[in-house]
């Protein structure tokens, strides 16, 4: 995750922050940097919240490291002693009685928006907690289809699995002799029995084989769970791409910290079932080309091989999961594919001239697009103004004023980018300019120049977050401006509160949020632990708000804080990976200090692609 580079390298950071998705790196102007921006509020800056989300880069680490030892000594033990069938004397008469029970009648599939989905996840083990931030991921994205119900795999009950359209279960903790098994027998009978969509991510595929004995897995689903491992070789290679529905796209793990993609062994022969592979792992360690299945499908069953919320990026192949959820949730979904585009970092201190010239070339293009506007403009410091503190409003730029309606009577919509985009007279983390500050998270820069998250502004609380919002609508309707129905949270960090705080206010927020431990669980919230996520649909998240794709990042010419550049070509490329999601969105933005030519590329390479654009409010 170390794409997205806009002037808030902050908000990068801050997924870089998010590791195991993706260490979102760098991003950031140096403070001393920023400083001489000619007065000008939206200062270039690497995108704080870039293409990469996830989580916590040091967690990520040692759970590798677990689960690669786990999956040596379970290879040594299947060496040593052959499987066996150790079914429990209830399960195999559960199993042997199970011809009775209707369970393997044909699902019908829901109405568009209204599927169900369970989530279960693991809790146990020194990395149980990981369990609850990748089922946050995978509800998150179920919003898109429906309702969804996340629960600890250990409270699954006999027979959940019917009053759902799908279950997708995260094995995240490694069960062993020295972590026992959490997952119940009824969950795995009942998955060998039903017919209902069950999407398996990474762990414990191999203890349902031994529980319902190889001989039931294998004459179901065509493939033997005990004798695959993440090594081959004894090494897990070097898997750099997935290749999927004809995109090739990326992986990209730090050395050393890579769990691996299990290797199914399959061992369909004539007259068993058919396994399908439906993405393929691509290795080129030591300078060859190996492929194996990344996911394969048989009966109900879909296994992907490893957990693809861990470094992430716009390219990656978590694309193939978020599609691959249409199949269980949405199978008659039409290929589609529409983009968006917002204009980013609007202030008071903007240049109407240069905004003109853009909303001239997109009206030219019958492009609609969002306007990001911050109605204050604050300087606490004087960085931009020789030692004295300023503050402008959108009340005191009428020229200003008169160019946002003109774009908004040609085929813009207003998005309130938070009240001043900046936290007090604190450097958070950089100077205190609006646009280049963290407004409702606190933030640091490192010795490495990262930008490391704080936690939540100490004075956070829903009535401080409102208060804010309150004078943020408060600016718009001074100038008569309509009332803006969306969001885009600054440099893309909050509390949960906040994000509740959000919803009550605006109808949709177009960004990519933090999701932090607790909020499955019903836990207090843990502002140390926490999910980075950026979608390629529109979804109803785990708050319970709706958030609108942006899933590209921005135009980036320069390298900032180990981020390179990213080009108008980079953002085309992004979005051609992204039309592996059958009906998904390429969603960027644009600094309007930059010229126009760049986002003129930017656009017709996306519609090229075949993209259409629509305008942001219509998703609401």
């Amino acid at each position: 995750m170390s794409e997205p580079w806009r002037r808030a390298r902050s908000a990068w950071l801050a997924v870089i922050a998010l590791a195991i998705a993706a260490l979102v790196g760098g991003g950031l102007l140096a403070p001393a940097t920023a400083a001489g921006r000619d007065g000008r509020g939206d200062a270039d800056r690497s995108s704080a919240h870039g293409s990469s989300t996830g989580v916590r880069a040091d967690e990520l680490k040692g759970w590798a490291a677990a689960q690669r030892s786990a999956d040596a000594e379970r290879r040594a033990a299947k060496s040593a002693r052959p499987t066996t069938e150790n079914r429990s004397p209830e399960l195999s008469k559960r199993l042997a009685s199970a011809t009775g029970r209707q369970a393997r009648t044909a699902p019908l599939a829901a109405e568009p928006g209204e599927a169900k989905t369970l989530v279960l996840y693991d809790t146990a083990g020194p990395f149980g907690h990981l369990g609850e931030l990748y089922a946050m991921g995978v509800a998150n994205l179920g919003g898109h289809f429906g309702t969804v119900t996340a629960k600890p795999v250990q409270e699954y009950t006999p027979g959940l699995i019917e009053a759902y359209d799908a279950t997708v279960y995260i094995g995240s903790t490694y069960y062993s002799e020295e972590i026992p098994d959490a997952v119940p027998e009824d969950f795995y009978l009942d998955t060998l029995l039903s017919e209902r969509p069950v999407i398996w991510i990474g762990e414990n595929i191999w203890n349902m084989a031994n529980s319902i004995s190889l001989q039931e897995f294998q004459y179901r689903y065509g493939w033997d769970p005990t004798s695959s491992f993440y090594e081959t070789d004894g090494s897990v290679g070097q898997i750099s791409r997935v290749d999927y529905k004809g995109q090739q796209l990326t992986r990209k793990i730090p050395a050393g910290q890579d769990a691996g993609v299990l290797h199914p062994h399959i061992t369909a022969a004539a007259g068993d079932p058919q396994v399908t592979t439906v993405a393929q792992a691509v290795d080129t360690a030591g300078g060859t080309t190996k492929t194996s299945p990344w996911a394969i499908r048989s009966g109900n069953l879909t296994y992907i091989g490893e957990i693809p919320f861990t470094y992430v990026s716009e390219t990656d192949r978590i694309l193939a999961f978020q599609d691959m959820l249409f199949d269980a949730l949405a199978p008659q979904t039409a290929e589609q594919h529409r983009a968006m585009v917002r204009l980013e970092d609007i202030t008071p201190l903007s240049d109407a001239t240069s905004m003109r010239a853009i909303a001239d070339y997109l009206k030219s293009k019958n492009i609609p697009y969002g306007i990001n506007v911050i109605p204050v403009y604050s300087d606490p410091k004087g960085v931009q103004n020789n030692g004295v503190a300023r503050t402008v409003r959108l009340s005191q730029r009428p020229a200003l004023v008169n160019t946002l309606k003109y774009m908004l009577a040609n085929g813009a919509v207003l998005m309130d980018h938070g009240y001043t985009h900046q936290y007090g007279n604190a450097d958070n983390p950089y100077n205190g300019l609006s646009a280049d500050d963290f407004e409702f998270f606190r933030a640091h820069v490192d010795a490495t120049d990262t930008v490391i998250y704080d936690g939540p502004a100490t004075e956070d609380s829903a009535e401080w977050a409102q208060g804010r919002v309150t004078a943020a609508l408060a600016e718009f309707a001074r100038v008569g401006l309509p009332t803006p129905r969306l969001w885009v949270t600054p440099h893309y960090a909050a509390s949960a509160t906040d994000y509740r705080v959000f919803a009550q206010n605006f109808a949709a927020r177009m960004e990519r949020p933090l999701y932090f431990a607790g909020t499955l669980s019903g836990e207090p919230s843990d502002s140390s632990r926490y999910l980075g996520q950026f979608f390629p649909y529109p979804v109803t998240d785990v708050y319970g708000t709706k958030v609108l794709p942006e899933n590209l990042g921005s135009y980036e010419p320069d390298a900032h804080n180990n981020n390179p550049p990213r080009l108008a070509a980079d953002l085309v490329k992004n979005a051609k990976a992204n039309l592996a999601v059958r009906d998904g969105f390429a969603s960027f933005y644009y600094h309007p200090y930059q010229p126009v030519e760049p986002l003129k590329e930017t656009v017709e390479g996306i519609l090229a692609l075949g993209y259409t654009f629509v305008s942001p409010e219509s998703l609401i």
